[in-house]
């Protein structure tokens, strides 16, 4: 669930991309980067840590030309080596190239054992580097046409943005799982991200989505984009982007992310089976679950309140590499207020439960500050199914509802009731007019090519 920002024809390009990337490192915390453009060279600084600590002045002095595209990285393929971290830069028959990819490509194995096999050789292991090779390999004369061709072998989730020397390329998979979105920059040229928050920032006017399949052209030749449909679009976009990725103030496929998660709340308040006791607030663990928090507190009324204090100056707990740091952010980040919570019944809103050791520390947490009740609500369905998409959870016997019944969780995490969201209420929560992607809740791998 990596982010990604290309500013094409904009003096100040990179420093754009740097506040873009900045407004959007919920998405990636391990790595940042960006490859500029200038002269018909392209120039490519990134490093592991936040966008604020990689790109201060003297970096984005170096970064100079009015293109850029950027990245941060949240690890789904590939390991935590520098050489992993985005864009990736190649020199190649037409000249210098750089890529930057949000997703995950489900033949990444294939085709690079096809790859190495045929005499190609890695730096890294990412499978984005597989689009390098591919393009370099293609005898087409138009680089266009190099990257219709490598798609044609790629299959997966995936936005890709590629820079040559002289024009941007921007890529959505024919299923639009992954969000994309055009913007207008009011200090000129355009710019490309993955959530519209990004847009606020660096003051652009938002245009539209890109279109499942469809490639965009920047160049000099044309003052808009020019737009290609490469594939027919079969549009799945990932229902997990309203649930937890996804900051609340972006627009993600036209529907803002903070409305669809308080609606969350409240379908999940309305379908509430476990009716036996009464709850003294409604408190939601921050801050993914406010929104769904102030939603099921609306709908039910009963008060909401921050029983939960967040550190906001340690990371997102998901997106962590391993399962010890995650535990370790969770002790770091949330504290229980305790002159409010003792002796209350409480009704605790999360956006989901994955692992379970999250919940269960702050069921913990609670009870040992003095909580007389604490009932957990999950504003997702059960996740039963890893996700090859680009969300993190590539082994099922990490998924605790894949192991355990929802009785048997409920003991688990030591809360005195559990209720999740189901299927049909998610999608009623976020909208029935479209066919969304819920392979983490359904097990529908629907990506066959």
């Amino acid at each position: 669930m990596c982010a990604i920002v290309g500013i094409y024809d904009n003096d100040n390009a990179a420093r754009l991309a740097s506040i873009a990337l900045f407004a959007m490192q919920h998405r990636g915390q391990e790595a940042t980067g960006i490859s500029s453009s200038i002269n018909g060279k392209i120039h490519t600084i990134k490093n592991r840590g936040l966008v604020s600590e990689v790109f201060d002045d003297d970096a984005l002095k170096i970064l100079k030309g009015n293109m850029a595209i950027g990245h941060n990285r949240y690890s789904t393929a590939g390991g935590d080596s520098i050489l992993d971290a985005q864009p990736v830069f190649a020199k190649y028959k037409l000249g210098e190239m750089s890529i930057v990819h949000n997703g995950n490509l489900i033949n990444k194995n294939e085709v690079r054992e096809e790859l190495t096999n045929n005499g190609a050789i890695f730096q890294t292991g990412m499978d984005t580097e597989n689009l390098i090779h591919l393009i370099a390999k293609s005898s087409e004369n138009r680089l266009r046409d190099r990257i219709k061709e490598a798609l044609n072998k790629t299959i997966g989730a995936y936005c890709f943005i590629v820079q040559s020397r002289s024009k941007q390329f921007v890529i959505r998979d024919r299923y639009g799982i992954r969000p994309l979105s055009l913007g207008k920059l009011k200090s000129g040229g355009y710019i490309v991200a993955s959530e519209t928050c990004a847009f606020d920032l660096v003051d652009a006017e938002f245009i539209r989505d890109v279109r499942p399949g469809e490639m965009l052209v920047f160049s000099e030749k044309t003052s808009e984009p020019e737009s290609i449909q490469l594939f027919e679009p079969i549009f799945r976009p990932c229902a997990f982007e309203y649930v937890y990725f996804a900051r609340p103030d972006s627009d993600i496929d036209g529907k803002n992310v903070y409305t669809t998660r308080q609606n969350m709340g409240k379908t999940l308040a309305q379908n509430d089976k476990n009716k036996d006791f009464k709850a003294d607030m409604v408190v939601p663990v921050p801050d993914s679950g406010v929104p769904a928090a102030l939603g099921y507190a609306s709908e039910s009324k009963i008060p909401f309140e921050y029983g939960i204090i967040r550190n906001h100056y340690v990371g997102r707990t998901f997106i962590e590499p391993t399962q010890e740091m995650r535990n370790l952010k969770v002790r770091m980040k949330l504290s229980p207020m305790k002159s409010l919570i003792k002796g209350k019944s409480l009704l605790v809103i999360d956006d989901s439960v994955v692992r379970g050791t999250t919940s269960k520390r702050i069921v913990k947490m609670l009870k040992d500050a003095g909580a007389k009740e604490v009932h957990f609500r999950v504003a997702s369905p059960e996740i039963k199914f890893p996700c090859y998409y680009g969300i993190d959870t590539p082994n099922q016997e990490e998924l605790i509802s894949y192991k355990m019944t929802k009785d048997e969780i409920c003991e688990y995490i030591q809360a005195d009731s559990l209720e999740y969201l189901s299927i049909d209420d998610l999608k009623k929560s976020i909208g029935d007019d479209r066919n969304y992607a819920l392979e983490s809740f359904d097990g529908d791998y629907f990506v066959t090519k």
